[in-house]
């Protein structure tokens, strides 16, 4: 399954490319969602931090929060991020 979610800019899409970040056995860093306020998601990452992603608008913030929630949970992997400007397209298996 494949998503395109539109961030603020190009500077965010890069920036949540870099927190998905895949390793070898395509598990990803993010370890959930802290919280969503209008466009903007607070990720929490397996080092303990919290980073928070601008998204263009609400919807594609709950966009993401919807599609990234199984990869959180186990049941999906990511395999592919790809940017494109302010488009990030996630590709989850």
């Amino acid at each position: 399954m494949k998503k395109n979610i539109t961030c603020a800019d190009s500077y965010e899409a890069q920036k949540l490319a870099s927190l998905i970040y895949i390793k070898d056995d395509n598990e990803i860093f993010i370890s959930g969602i802290l919280e969503i306020i209008e466009n903007e998601i607070v990720i929490s990452l397996k080092d303990k931090s919290a980073h928070s992603v601008l998204f263009r608008d609400k919807t594609q913030a709950d966009e993401f929060a919807d599609f990234i929630q199984s990869v959180i949970d186990g049941i999906n992997k990511i395999i592919k991020t790809e940017v494109i400007e302010d488009i990030i397209e996630i590709t989850k298996e």
